[in-house]
């Protein structure tokens, strides 16, 4: 694209926001962003990631971001390249480069010493013994806080206190982005290379290996459901047909399952089911808790241990020289797949779903003085904003972010460019590098490829084609989710059809029969999550949300990568 040409979108301008190319980011959000969120990502996502890859010496440097009218762009930002830069040098400056540049000379030494000394175990032990434990904490410390009770200046620093701590939660998601990644990508390198396999069949190695892809109160939602199984009576509430909200009511006061739901309700109810401060959170969604405790309660969604024999399989496929090398990396990647899921659930997921917590709080103050039209729209300011509607002068009028609301809610992905001036460049071949540097350069790219690339297969109006992440076919009502307002119409059994999930949509999951995505890859959280849950998955069909109706009945063949309308 010209760098002088704009596209306009219902009335707005999308102009590239900085020099080379710049790509829409729409595998983990399908709308506009608030600005609470954008601030949070804009300081945390470069900072955290910029310390990985080079602990890591990974020669992407950084993912810069930049946001055009409220749509999240991205530009690959490698080591040692000029601003802007529209793809990598010929090789043989490459080459050169790579062997005298001081930075990336640095990156070699440091890339080969991750891989020797298997670095991610180091993390995953930083996680669990000191940023996990503090994130939680802090977490608990902005929840114990009554935001009714504030005065308006309190309020207004507690908004500061929760914008701040999503910044901090982003930093610290990304932080561990290269610990999550390279691992898996190594891992399937030199799978791949060595068996054939696709990458589903590879990824099924590794069902069961973290707890916190089958929900982030998966152990409370158990002690919940069997608790519930020793009680008649608080059986019959829970299928009493009374509203959701008066069910859970009963449940946390009932004598013989209060404290096992009432503990389930407390590790949900500000977790964010989204990315995003406008994303509802789960305690928002009384009729999916309800319907989540009596899918657990029928025990018909327990994860099923890894199949021995189909490692056995796949190992005998290795050359057995590789042998050795396919058991030591699939070793470490099960060691720690976990804090792929963890390192958001405890991050940025808990912080995002607080900070909303607070601008709900600021919505209804602001509504019922007439400077907002509805309480939700607080979610679209800034935390400047709020304050100055709350204690100072000026600030937005309730149309400007009445209009901000409306923009946000009506606008996805599939109606903006999904580049601007042109599409970033794949990376070089790994050919070019140092011996030192291919194996985390090709891992890394192993994994990026697998998270985002999809088949470019032709749909039809009746059958649509994507990346088949889980065997097996089932048959079941489609439910088209847009956004987590809808959550509360999927009942149990269900298609999910949905742009992409999040790994907060883990509240719905235990009630799905199948899951059905636009967006997204093998290595996608809506393919983690179909493996885990040993249900078919189909990601990658591009068009499956403006192809499937609400309501309708489809086929999902795990086998075939189909996803078909049922006359």
């Amino acid at each position: 694209m010209p760098e002088e040409q704009s596209v306009v979108v219902k009335g707005r301008s999308f102009d590239p926001p900085g020099k080379g190319p710049w790509e829409l980011e729409s595998t983990h959000g399908a709308r506009p962003m608030t600005l609470i969120t954008q601030r949070a990502f804009m300081d945390g996502f470069p900072r955290g990631f910029k310390e990985g890859t080079a602990r890591y010496g990974v020669l992407l440097d950084h993912l810069e971001p930049a946001f055009v009218q409220s749509f999240l762009y991205a530009q690959p930002v490698a080591v040692g390249a000029p601003p802007g830069a529209m793809g990598p040098p010929p090789k043989p400056i490459l080459m050169i480069a790579s062997r005298l540049h001081p930075e990336m000379r640095k990156r070699h030494k440091a890339a080969a010493a991750a891989i020797a000394g298997k670095l991610w175990r180091k993390d995953l032990e930083e996680w669990d013994q000191v940023d996990k434990p503090a994130a939680i904490k802090a977490h608990l410390a902005i929840q114990a806080v009554d935001v009714a009770a504030l005065s308006d200046t309190d309020l207004a620093d507690h908004v500061d206190r929760c914008a701040q701590h999503a910044s901090d939660g982003g930093y610290l998601h990304h932080k561990y982005t290269m610990t999550a990644c390279l691992p898996v990508g190594d891992f399937l390198a030199g799978a791949i290379e060595w068996t054939g396999a696709d990458i589903g069949e590879l990824m099924g190695l590794l069902r069961g290996r973290s707890a916190i892809s089958r929900g982030f109160a998966a152990a409370e939602l158990d002690a919940a459901a069997k608790a519930l199984t020793t009680s008649d009576a608080a059986q019959a509430v829970l299928t009493s047909g009374d509203p959701a909200d008066a069910v859970l009511a009963a449940l946390s006061s009932h004598p013989d399952v209060g404290a096992e739901v009432t503990a389930y309700l407390d590790a949900v109810r500000w977790r964010s089911v989204g990315y995003d401060v406008g994303d509802q959170v789960a305690g928002e969604l009384p009729e999916v808790l309800v319907e989540s405790l009596k899918t657990s309660l029928a025990g018909s969604w327990s994860s099923a241990p890894d199949d021995d024999t189909a490692l056995a399989a796949l190992r005998e496929r290795v050359p057995a020289e590789h042998r050795e090398d396919f058991d030591d990396r699939l070793a470490e990647l099960r060691h720690v797949y976990r804090i792929r899921d963890e390192r958001g659930v405890f991050s940025d997921g808990w912080a995002t779903g607080l900070a909303r917590r607070a601008m709900l709080e600021v919505g209804h103050r602001l509504h019922t003085i007439g400077k907002l039209d509805d309480a939700e729209h607080a979610v679209e300011l800034g935390a400047d904003e709020a304050r100055a509607l709350l204690v100072g002068g000026g600030g937005p009028s309730a149309d400007e972010v009445a209009d901000r609301f409306e923009w946000r809610t009506t606008t996805t992905t599939s109606d903006v460019p999904d580049h601007l001036r042109a599409l970033p460049a794949p990376p070089p071949p790994a050919e070019w590098l140092p011996q030192q540097a291919r194996r985390t350069h090709v891992a890394i790219n192993t994994f990026l490829g697998s998270l985002f690339g999809v088949p470019d297969t032709p749909n039809t109006a009746t059958v649509l084609t994507g990346l088949s992440v889980n065997t097996g076919v089932y048959e079941g009502t489609a439910r088209l989710v847009e956004s987590s307002a809808d959550f509360d119409r999927i009942k149990q059994g269900d298609v999910l059809v949905t742009r992409m999930t999040s790994p907060y949509f883990n509240v719905v999951l235990p009630m799905l029969g199948a899951i059905v995505t636009d967006r997204g890859g093998q290595l996608c959280h809506a393919a983690i999550v179909a493996r885990e849950y040993g249900i078919p998955g189909i990601v990658g069909t591009r068009d499956a949300t403006a192809t499937i109706p609400d309501g309708a009945r489809v086929r999902v063949d795990g086998t075939t990568g189909e996803v078909s309308l049922v006359e």
